[in-house]
């Protein structure tokens, strides 16, 4: 490793084998930091990092709901690299369906890897970020978890949880010179509908209709990822529309809420009768 790439930031993402998780980690790359690509799936780690441009870059087999993997990879961090600048909680599973139709082992899934994946990095990491005085956290949430949309709970809320967590997160390391984000993309080609949990194979399919014509890429949310760490900003949001629905949202919730149903008026019935 040259001299340089020594004395070069780190940055590690979790879930970074594939998707979103692995368009940062070569957008990182490319703008030179070493990248600690994990995944619970040791090959899928090993060939991202093994594509990336520049050099000390790490793959590191981690399962999200492990705390000891977790304490694991901190120490050999510390080891390895002596420091971290950005840590990414990306990792993520999705589910469909309403309240009443989706399972409690569904809700207790989603929970544990979208929430407390993200909860664990977090605890792990922070005391390594308020001892060097420096640093950005970035968890990856979704518009979900911001949209209160029907036929998405479990997944909304394990999302919702994910925003609430770094808005106090944000407040807690803003005095030792943390930054904290939170990305709240909405549909975007990936490969989370291939363990996708729902009552049907209908959702599925929607989301990948939805994934398909949505016109956002995963490496153009990565530059915004990255954009973000350039110039520090805390709500990520990568689709024009969430842009307004978000504002919208904030400022006239009755507003919001009557324009969320008339979007949603050609689906609920059909999935409240299925529901029946």
């Amino acid at each position: 490793m040259t001299e340089s790439h020594r004395n070069s930031p780190v940055v590690v993402i979790s879930g970074a084998g594939a998707g979103l998780g692995a368009a940062m980690a070569t957008a990182f790359a490319a703008d030179g930091y070493r990248v600690v690509v994990t995944d619970q799936h040791a090959e899928r780690a090993e060939a991202v990092a093994g594509g990336l441009a520049g050099e000390g870059h790490w793959a590191c087999v981690l399962d999200v709901t492990d705390s000891e993997q977790w304490a694991a990879l901190d120490a050999a961090i510390g080891e390895r690299y002596g420091r971290i600048d950005v840590l990414i909680n990306n990792a993520g599973v999705a589910t469909g369906g309403m309240v009443g139709e989706t399972s409690l082992d569904d809700w207790q899934w989603v929970l544990d890897i979208d929430l407390m994946g993200v909860v664990r990095g977090c605890h792990q990491f922070v005391r390594r970020f308020r001892s060097q005085g420096y640093g950005h956290i970035i968890n990856v949430a979704s518009f979900a978890g911001l949209a209160g949309a029907p036929a998405i709970a479990s997944y909304g809320t394990a999302k919702a949880g994910v925003v609430a967590l770094s808005e106090m997160l944000r407040a807690e390391l803003a005095p030792a010179g943390v930054e904290v984000s939170v990305l709240c993309p909405a549909f975007v080609p990936t490969r989370l509908t291939e363990t996708m949990r729902a009552p049907d194979e209908g959702y599925a399919e929607r989301v990948q209709r939805w994934m398909a014509r949505s016109g956002v890429r995963a490496e153009d949310v990565a530059a915004v990822v990255l954009g973000a760490v350039k110039r520090p900003k805390f709500m990520l949001l990568t689709h024009r529309d969430t842009r307004w629905m978000y504002r919208l949202k904030r400022f006239f919730p009755e507003l919001y809420f009557r324009v969320l149903m008339k979007q949603v008026r050609k689906m609920l019935p059909k999935r409240a009768d299925a529901a029946r």
